[in-house]
């Protein structure tokens, strides 16, 4: 039973519990069976297995009632940011061990609304800094997949959403909700040969969402496929007045929509991004350019100037904003606090220096210097200068192409001893591609666009103009109904 019905995908999956083939009880016992066997990936911070069932029931009732949701019966994962009413939510922190939400987030009370079953709270790097699911509290997540030449390797699987793209992965849940500040949703998409969007920024709200950096973090989707992306997405955006940021407007159905073409699409290829590639990366870069190609597309050079300067300023912008953001984790009003302090100022600093770890506490640093008197001017104002600079990058490029085709990563997965032994520096390296679509604000997706000689995934991007998530997916099915051929 577990085999089948894990290996459907969430569209198939929902298609069957509204015509009755099965539970969703069925379903979700099928997928915590799966779960349970697959503890030793570290997946979950908070299994909510019984909740979950319970919801399945509900479903099962709605569904025989004619009054079946959208995702009605469908269990899914909730990366551990996400506040779930009465559920532990931790964003990977010691700091947040035992903080329980009095409320709901917008997305996930979305998924609600539409009928999903939440199987647990996904791992994930504290606070969503990291590269590879090995800064959590919890302890790093392994991903399902293996390398054929060192198959006893364990790999990361991206992050900061490592959670989310091991449990997808590794058929443990339909889908995942995920984040994205500088690529924490395609480049996990990409190491676990899964795929991810980031939307549009303002699309998804952000209310209830533990925040990293506001200016940058937007939710969205990691799914099996490029139709369960369009539907997860479908569900999960939406104007919202508690944030102030949202975008106006009534959201499309993306699914509904869906027309898998490339047809007189024109695609960009920025030189810069195609420079001192692996070998690996070039040749799957190549083939899907023949894919696109074959299917109607045109391919036109562009340069994105301002590029090479994306990674500096994200990491000047990233940290600030985090230091403002976690300035209220002190010990006083929520979270951990130290115990027998010296005085307010020792509970403070204990508190913080104990609750945060070592990869939270650099960014604090490197945020709270360049929001410093003498750091402000020299670094945070130029970078927030260079960033109004990348963004005109991509708003020229956009007057001559449809979308933007990149890497969505340098390579394949790298292993967890790898990943522990990497510099500050190379980890950070990971995002080269990614950051620079945070900092301009726009849409874009990776999905798997082929394998390195070890069979590793490589994921491919497509990147679009704002609010252009209708055309990715209609570009991105095409190509992976094309690899499926």
């Amino acid at each position: 039973m577990c085999n089948d019905l894990c290996n459907l995908t969430l569209v198939e999956a929902v298609k069957n519990l509204k015509e009755k083939k099965n539970s969703s009880v069925e379903l979700t016992q099928a997928f915590i069976l799966e779960s349970e066997k697959q503890r030793h990936l570290n997946v979950f911070i908070t299994e909510t297995f019984d909740h979950a069932l319970m919801q399945a029931k509900k479903s099962d009732e709605k569904i025989k009632a004619g009054n079946a949701g959208k995702l009605e019966g469908a269990p899914l994962g909730i990366k551990d940011l996400y506040c779930t009413k009465g559920i532990r939510t931790t964003a990977g922190s010691k700091i947040l061990e035992n903080f329980i939400p009095q409320y709901e987030s917008t997305v996930s009370q979305n998924l609600l609304n539409e009928g999903a079953v939440f199987l647990g709270k996904t791992n994930m790097d504290e606070f969503a800094m990291g590269s590879s699911n090995i800064t959590s509290y919890y302890g790093n997540v392994i991903s399902p997949i293996r390398s054929k030449k060192f198959p006893e390797k364990d790999l990361v699987p991206g992050g900061s959403s490592g959670g989310s793209a091991a449990a997808v992965a590794a058929h443990m849940v339909l889908s995942s909700t995920a984040s994205d500040t500088g690529g924490s949703i395609r480049q996990p998409a990409s190491f676990t040969g899964t795929v991810g969007i980031k939307p549009t920024y303002g699309l998804c709200s952000r209310y209830g969402m533990i925040a990293l950096a506001s200016s940058l973090d937007q939710a969205g989707p990691i799914a099996r496929d490029v139709r369960d992306a369009a539907l997860m997405l479908s569900v999960m955006a939406s104007f919202d007045k508690n944030d102030s940021t949202s975008l106006p407007g009534e959201r499309l159905d993306y699914l509904a929509n869906l027309k898998p073409s490339a047809k007189g699409i024109k695609i960009g290829l920025p030189f810069e991004c195609f420079e001192n590639l692996s070998e690996d990366l070039n040749r799957v870069l190549k083939e899907n350019i023949e894919i696109l190609k074959g299917l109607g597309a045109e391919f036109i050079e562009i340069s994105l100037k301002n590029l090479k300067y994306a990674l500096p300023a994200y990491y000047i912008i990233q940290p600030a904003e985090a230091s403002s953001n976690l300035a209220r984790y002190d010990g006083v009003r929520f979270g951990f606090r130290v115990e027998n302090p010296k005085n307010l100022s020792d509970m403070y600093k204990e508190t913080r220096r104990i609750g945060f770890g070592k990869e939270v506490r650099r960014r604090i640093f490197i945020g709270t210097f360049v929001l410093s008197k003498g750091g402000y001017d020299s670094y945070y104002i130029l970078a927030k200068k260079v960033q109004v600079k990348i963004k005109e990058d991509f708003d020229e490029a956009f007057k001559k192409v449809d979308l933007i085709l990149a890497p969505t990563t340098t390579g394949g997965a790298f292993g967890t001893e790898e990943g522990n032994k990497m510099s500050n520096v190379d980890m950070y390296l990971n995002d080269i591609f990614t950051v620079s679509v945070n900092i301009a604000g726009f849409p874009g997706i990776s999905i798997p666009g082929g394998q390195t000689g070890d069979g590793l995934p490589l994921g491919i991007q497509f990147i679009g103009p704002k609010l252009s998530e209708q055309r990715l997916f209609n570009v991105s099915a095409i190509v992976e109904d094309a690899h499926k051929l």
